[in-house]
């Protein structure tokens, strides 16, 4: 028990970063291409209870961690937070514009691993102590959980942030047909979580990345 209280303490702070950070993101440079949606609806904020979402954010991953720390094993953390509102029509170049907006959440999880790694990096000429064990800890979750969130959301699968890419970068034609995948978005990923097929596909990715980070922090 009190292994897996440590581990959601470890976790909590790097969680609420990344899905704060990563939907405000959205949310900014939607409101700097033209659409002020998310700013209207008070979603460019970093306040974490403005884009939790009660299964997605806290039920689900963890139940992920409950259950790996129950079974002595290791999981691939997964979740999602309330998705930005964004209205595509409002941009002022809708398709090119939809690149950056959608580019924008898994670039600020990319820049939260690299600040991460760098907080690994600092721990690692530190005395050790309670503090630097728990900001060692922190900084490993925060890695870990912004690198998941950043190449699920590239995944090339609407409405995922990968697959909005891929439509703002398609031929008009095959951009619309791509686009109407999106209804059955949730359904393949889901598919592809419980079938294992998407550790398969993020876990060489993580890694590579991971190792990455290590070679340029040196740690």
């Amino acid at each position: 028990m009190d292994s897996l209280i440590q581990t959601l303490a470890v976790y909590a702070i790097p969680v609420l970063f990344a899905i704060t950070l990563h939907e405000a993101a959205h949310g900014y440079v939607a409101r700097h291409f033209g659409d002020p949606t998310a700013y209207l609806a008070g979603r460019i904020s970093l306040n974490p209870l403005r884009h939790i979402d009660p299964v997605g954010t806290i039920l689900v991953p963890g139940a992920i961690l409950i259950a790996s720390k129950l079974v002595g094993g290791s999981a691939m953390l997964f979740g999602w937070a309330r998705p930005v509102p964004v209205d595509f029509s409002r941009l002022r170049n809708p398709k090119r514009d939809m690149f950056w907006v959608a580019a924008a959440g898994p670039a600020m999880n990319l820049a939260m691993a690299l600040g991460w790694a760098g907080l690994l990096k600092i721990t690692t000429t530190m005395d050790s102590g309670v503090f630097s064990i728990f900001a060692a800890g922190n900084a490993r979750a925060g890695i870990e959980v912004n690198t998941i969130l950043m190449l699920l959301n590239l995944l090339p699968i609407p409405p995922l942030d990968g697959g909005r890419i891929a439509v703002s970068l398609l031929p008009h034609r095959m951009a619309w047909r791509f686009a109407r995948m999106e209804p059955y978005g949730l359904a393949i990923l889901l598919l592809l979580l419980f079938t294992d097929l998407l550790g398969y596909i993020l876990w060489p990715l993580m890694v590579g990345f991971r190792h990455l980070l290590a070679v340029i922090f040196q740690f």
